[in-house]
C-alpha cells in the first residue's frame, strides 16, 4: 500500500452509535469494498470482522475501539470503530482525539437511543465534523421520517456550535453493503458503500497540523504482540518522525524519559504495514519506546513539549475483587495469589484508562462505569487462568459542598402494552421517578426514569424474570445527586449447604420444596455456599449431601426414580446482581459458586454487613 506523504490526502473518522445499530458491520463493508482484502481472504466471507476479541463475538458488541485503513481514490481513510456501550465510555473518549470527524450510525426503527446521545455529546464536544447514517432502512418496521426528526432534536439539543447543525444524511443497509445520497424508492436496489467514501472525503476535514514544526504525538492507545512488543498508538500532531529518531517521553508526572523510535506501523484492514516515515495527521504504531503509557506524549527532544493529558469520566460502580478464600481454593486455577491477582491488574491499567484499582486488605477495590464493565474484566481474568472472589457492587460516591453525592442514571425501558404493570410495579419499589411515557405507532410502550445507579443494580434481571424476556432497557449516567435512603433488600432469603459433600438427588428434593435450586445432583458442595433461593424472605440452611438410609423395608412409592426439575444457572452478570452485602461470588475458569461472606453459621449469625 503506497502511503500518502501529504496531510491534506488523511481522513480520520470514528464510528460512533448505540449499541447493535450496525457500526461495525458498516466498517466490514467499507474494508471489503475498498479492496483492502484479497478475493479469496478469509475475511472476505467473515462478519464482523473487527470484533476480534472472544466476549466481543460472544455477546455481539463492540468493547475495545480498533483502528484500521482504507484506502479510496487516492484518499487514506483511517477508521476507528468505537464500542457503543456507555460502560466503556474510556475508549471512546481516549479515541475520539484522534479522528476529525465522526460516522454517527442510527437504527431506522429504533432511531436515536441513549448511547446515541452519549457518543454524540462526546463527538461534539471534541469539534468533530459529523455524518449522520440512517442504518437497516429495509426493516419493516422502519420510520426513517420520524427518525430524521428525533435526530434534529438531539443535535439542537448538544450542538456546540451553529456549524454542527448542518450535517449530510446518508441511508444504508450495512449488512448488505448498501448506502446511498438520498433515499432510495426500493430498498432492494443496486447499491455499494462509494457514497458513503466520497462523503467521507468530501465532508470530513483533513487533519488540522503544523507539518513543519517538530515532532510531537499524543499515545491514545496501546497494543502488544510476541514479535515486537509495546506499540504506542497515536496521530502525530505535529511534525514528521522516523524509524531510528531519537524522541522523549514526556510522563504524566512531569519527568522525561528518552527513547529511539524502533520501527513504524501504518493501519492497513486487520494488518500493520511497516514504514519508514510518518507524518503529521496520520494515525500510526509505534515500537522501541520502552514503558510508554496511555496519555503520555512523544516529542522531538529540540521541543519535548507534553499535550494535555487525556480527560475521562470518573467510574461510577466498585466491587471487591480478592484471593479467594472457599474451602475450593487452588483446585480449579493456574493464578490465585493477591500478587498474580495485583500484577494482572496493574497490566490492565495500562490500558483500561476508565477503571481505577486501591488496595482493600489482601484484596482490591476496582472501579469501573458500570456492571459490564467490571463483568466483562471477570470473564477475562477467569478465562486467563485466575481464581478469585468478588463481592456486591457498590456505587462510587463524590463529596461535594460536604454533601454525599450518588450518580444518577436516565433508564429508557421499552416493552409491550400488558407489561407495561410488571415494570411500573418493579420500579416503583426501587423509588424510580417517571418522567415521560408514550406508545409508539408499532404498539411498543416506552417508559423513561431518572433513578440512582444505587437501586438500579440487579434491576435488568428481574425485568427480564417479570416480563418473560420481552424488555428493552438501556441507561445513561446523567449527573449526580445527594446520596438517598437505602433501599430494602429486594430478594428473598438463599438456602445454604448445611455441610461439605457432594449432593444427592434425594436431599435436593428437600431443597425443591423451599424454593428454587442452583446446583444438581453429584455436585460438590461446602457449607456456607448458596445453592438455592427461598420462598421466604429469610436464608435457610438445608443438607444437601445426605443420603436415603437403607432399610430391608419396601414400599413401591418410595423406590421409584428421583425428578427433579433442572436447576437455575446463573450466567456471571446474573450472579453478580444477585448478591447481598453478606455474600461473595467464587470466581474459577471452571465454576461460579455463590456462597456467604461468613462461612461459619455461628459467626454468620453474629454479624451484621
Amino acid at each position: 500500500m503506497q502511503v500518502t506523504k501529504d496531510p491534506r490526502k488523511i481522513r480520520n473518522v470514528a464510528i460512533i452509535a448505540h449499541v447493535d445499530h450496525g457500526k461495525t458491520t458498516l466498517v466490514d463493508g467499507l474494508l471489503k469494498q475498498s479492496n483492502t482484502f484479497r478475493d479469496n481472504q478469509a475475511e472476505m466471507a467473515q462478519d464482523l470482522i473487527m470484533d476480534s476479541g472472544d466476549q466481543e463475538r460472544e455477546r455481539g458488541i463492540t468493547i475495545t475501539a480498533k483502528i484500521t485503513a482504507v484506502e479510496h481514490n487516492g484518499y487514506r481513510i483511517n477508521i476507528i470503530d468505537t464500542p457503543g456501550h456507555a460502560d466503556f465510555g474510556g475508549e471512546v473518549e481516549r479515541t475520539l482525539n484522534m479522528a476529525d470527524g465522526c460516522l454517527l450510525i442510527v437504527d431506522a426503527q429504533e432511531g436515536p437511543m441513549p448511547q446515541t446521545k452519549f457518543v454524540l455529546t462526546k463527538a461534539l464536544a471534541l469539534n468533530l465534523k459529523p455524518i449522520v447514517v440512517i442504518n437497516k432502512i429495509d426493516k419493516p418496521g422502519s420510520r426513517i421520517q420520524e427518525v430524521e426528526d428525533e435526530l434534529a432534536d438531539l443535535f439542537l439539543e448538544l450542538a456546540v456550535h451553529e456549524d454542527q447543525l448542518h450535517y449530510p444524511i446518508y441511508y444504508a443497509i450495512g449488512r448488505e453493503g448498501k448506502a446511498w445520497k438520498s433515499l432510495p424508492d426500493s430498498p432492494e436496489n443496486a447499491g455499494d458503500l462509494n457514497d458513503i467514501f466520497d462523503g467521507i472525503i468530501n465532508d470530513v476535514p483533513a487533519p488540522t497540523v503544523e507539518p513543519d514544526l517538530p515532532f510531537q504525538m499524543l499515545v491514545t492507545a496501546l497494543s502488544w504482540d510476541s514479535f515486537q512488543g509495546k506499540y504506542a498508538v497515536g496521530r502525530i500532531s505535529r511534525g514528521a518522525v522516523k524509524a531510528g529518531d531519537q524522541v522523549v517521553v514526556c510522563k504524566k508526572d512531569g519527568s522525561f524519559s528518552k527513547a529511539k523510535v524502533d520501527r513504524i506501523y501504518n493501519h492497513q484492514g486487520l494488518a500493520k504495514i511497516e514504514t519508514q516515515d510518518a507524518i503529521a495527521g496520520d494515525i500510526v504504531s509505534i515500537t522501541g519506546l520502552g514503558d510508554v503509557q496511555i496519555g503520555e506524549t512523544i516529542a522531538d527532544p529540540e521541543k519535548p513539549e507534553a499535550l494535555p493529558v487525556l480527560e475521562v469520566e470518573a467510574p461510577t460502580l466498585k466491587i471487591y475483587l480478592g484471593p479467594n478464600t472457599s474451602p475450593f481454593k487452588g483446585k480449579e486455577a493456574d493464578f490465585s495469589t493477591s500478587r498474580q491477582i495485583s500484577d494482572r491488574l496493574n497490566k490492565e491499567l495500562e490500558t483500561n484508562i476508565g477503571l481505577q484499582v486501591e488496595q482493600d486488605g489482601i484484596g482490591f477495590l476496582v472501579s469501573g462505569r458500570g456492571e459490564l464493565h467490571l463483568g466483562v474484566l471477570i470473564e477475562t481474568m477467569r478465562r486467563e487462568g485466575f481464581e478469585f472472589e468478588v463481592g456486591r457492587p457498590q456505587v462510587v460516591t463524590q463529596e461535594k459542598d460536604g454533601k454525599t453525592m450518588e450518580p444518577l442514571e436516565e433508564v429508557i425501558i421499552e416493552v409491550g402494552a400488558e407489561q407495561v404493570g410488571a415494570v411500573q410495579a418493579e420500579l416503583g419499589k426501587r423509588r424510580a421517578e417517571l418522567k415521560e411515557q408514550f406508545t409508539t405507532n408499532k404498539g411498543v410502550t416506552k417508559l423513561i426514569y431518572e433513578m440512582p445507579t444505587r437501586t438500579l443494580l440487579g434491576l435488568r434481571n428481574t425485568l427480564m424474570t417479570a416480563t418473560k424476556g420481552t424488555a428493552v432497557m438501556n441507561s445513561l449516567i446523567i449527573g449526580y445527586q445527594e446520596l438517598g435512603t437505602t433501599l430494602e433488600q429486594q430478594r428473598n432469603g438463599v438456602l445454604i449447604a448445611f455441610q461439605t459433600g457432594t449432593t444427592t438427588p434425594y436431599a435436593l428434593q428437600t431443597v425443591e420444596e423451599r424454593g428454587t435450586c442452583f446446583v444438581g445432583p453429584a455436585v460438590q458442595v461446602y457449607a456456607g455456599q448458596i445453592i438455592g433461593l427461598n420462598t421466604r424472605g429469610d436464608d435457610m440452611e438445608i443438607n444437601v449431601a445426605k443420603e436415603k438410609h437403607l432399610t430391608n423395608m419396601r414400599s413401591s412409592s418410595s423406590d421409584g426414580v428421583v425428578q427433579l426439575t433442572p436447576p437455575v444457572i446463573f450466567s456471571l452478570e446474573q450472579c453478580l446482581d444477585f448478591l447481598e452485602n453478606d455474600e461473595l461470588l467464587e470466581v474459577t475458569p471452571k465454576s461460579l459458586r455463590l456462597r456467604k461472606r461468613e462461612l461459619d453459621p455461628n459467626k454468620r449469625k453474629r454479624q451484621k454487613y
